[in-house]
C-alpha cells in the first residue's frame, strides 16, 4: 500500500499510555472537552467506564510490547503522545530491573513510534513526557539546604532507579528530537529527514497532591497520605522527619501545566526539560495545617531511614523561571490556598459519601 493511501486512511489521534492513573484521567477529560483529536488510551488494567466513554478507543497494552503497540496504532496517525506509563520510585527500588524495562525500554518504544510516524507523515510527532524531581540527587542534606532552588540541569545525580530512568529518558528524548540517526545517509534536498521528526517536551513534576485518590508507589506520597488519613479518621505514621522539605503542587495544577507545555509553540521553547512546582512546605508544616482542618488528626513522625535518605537527596526548591518565561507557567495555589480551595472541600465531600 502506498504511503499516501495509508496516510489518508488513518485517523489523526492523540495517544496516551498509563491512562488509568490520575494524571491520565485529568488529561483525557481536558483533551476530550477540546475534541480536536481522537483519543487512544492504553493501560495494563481495564480503565473505568467514564474514562472509556471519553476515548475513541481504549486498549490493554504493555508499553514494553512493541508489536502490540504497532498493531493497535495501525489505524491511526499519531499526532501527540502523552507517555505516562511508569514504575514509580518506591516500587522501582523493590524491582529495579523491572522498573528499567518499563521506564526505559517502554519509553524507547514510544520514541521509535513517534519517529516512524513523523517520518511517514512528514511532520513532527509531539511527545510529552512527565519526569520527576527524582532526577536530582544531592550528596548530603547540608548541600541540599545550602543550594536552595535548583534549575533543570544542576545536581542531576539521582540515587534511585526511578530517578536514573527518568533522567536517561530525558536525554533519550533530546536525542530523538535533535540528533536521531544523525549519521544516516537518507536525506531530502540535502537535509537529514530524520531530524525534527520527534517534538519531545518534558515536564519535571514535583510531589503531587490529589483530593481524589491516594497515590501508591511514590516516595513523595507522605503529604497526600497524611491528608487522606486525617479525613478518614485514621492514624498516620509519617515516614520522613518533620523538617523534611521538598516541592509540591496539586494534581489539577500538574495537569494544566502539562497541557500548557503541550500547547506551546515549538519555536518558543528554549530547552527540552522544564521544572514546575507551586510550594515547598516541610512535612511538619503540612501536619499543622492538616490539624487545623481536621483537629482530631493523629499524625506521628517515624522516619524510615532508607526512604528518608531518598527524599533528602531531592531539592527543597525548584527554579521554575524558564517554564514561566517560555510558556507562561504560573502556580495556581499557595499551600494554604490549596487546602482551602481544593483539597479540604473535595476530600470532605469524597469521604462523606463513603464513611
Amino acid at each position: 500500500m502506498e504511503q499516501s493511501t495509508l496516510g489518508e486512511r488513518r485517523k489523526p489521534a492523540v495517544f496516551i499510555t498509563g491512562a488509568g492513573g490520575e494524571v491520565g484521567h485529568g488529561l483525557i477529560s481536558s483533551l476530550s472537552r477540546e475534541g480536536n483529536l481522537d483519543i487512544v488510551a492504553t493501560d495494563l488494567r481495564d480503565v473505568e467506564q467514564t474514562l472509556r466513554e471519553q476515548c475513541s478507543e481504549t486498549y490493554l497494552a504493555d508499553v514494553c510490547d512493541r508489536d502490540a503497540l504497532d498493531r493497535l496504532l495501525a489505524m491511526y496517525q499519531v499526532k501527540e503522545i502523552y507517555h505516562l506509563a511508569a514504575v514509580l520510585s518506591t516500587r522501582a527500588e523493590l524491582a529495579p530491573e523491572v522498573a528499567h524495562q518499563v521506564n526505559v525500554n517502554g519509553t524507547v518504544n514510544i520514541l521509535q513510534i513517534a519517529a516512524e510516524q513523523g517520518r511517514m507523515y512528514g511532520e513532527p510527532v509531539k511527545v510529552v513526557f512527565p519526569s520527576s524531581i527524582a532526577a536530582y540527587g544531592f550528596g548530603s542534606l547540608t548541600q541540599k539546604t545550602e543550594v536552595g532552588a535548583v534549575s533543570e540541569y544542576e545536581h542531576c545525580k539521582p540515587s534511585t532507579m526511578y530517578g536514573c530512568n527518568k533522567l536517561y529518558c530525558e536525554h533519550l528524548g533530546r536525542y530523538y528530537a535533535h540528533s536521531y540517526r544523525q549519521l544516516a545517509q537518507d536525506s531530502v534536498q540535502g537535509k537529514d529527514k530524520n531530524r525534527g521528526v520527534v517534538d519531545f517536551r518534558c515536564v519535571r513534576y514535583p510531589g503531587l497532591i490529589s483530593a481524589e485518590t491516594v497515590p501508591t508507589g511514590g516516595t513523595s506520597d507522605f503529604v497526600p497520605e497524611m491528608i487522606h488519613a486525617a479525613a478518614r479518621g485514621e492514624k498516620y505514621k509519617c515516614f520522613v522527619r518533620e523538617d523534611t522539605r521538598i516541592p509540591f503542587m496539586t494534581m489539577p495544577e500538574a495537569i494544566d501545566a502539562t497541557l500548557q507545555l503541550a500547547a506551546a509553540s515549538r519555536h518558543d521553547l528554549t530547552q527540552i526539560v522544564y521544572n514546575i512546582a507551586s510550594f515547598s512546605p516541610s512535612a511538619g508544616e503540612v501536619a499543622q495545617l492538616v490539624k487545623t482542618y481536621f483537629p482530631g488528626a493523629d499524625i506521628t513522625f517515624e522516619p524510615d531511614e532508607r526512604r528518608q535518605a531518598i527524599v533528602d537527596s531531592w531539592p527543597e526548591f525548584l527554579d521554575c523561571s524558564v517554564a514561566t518565561n517560555d510558556w507562561g507557567f504560573k502556580p495556581t495555589y499557595t499551600l494554604e490556598q490549596a487546602f482551602e480551595d481544593y483539597l479540604v472541600p473535595r476530600i470532605i465531600k469524597q469521604y462523606e459519601s463513603i464513611l
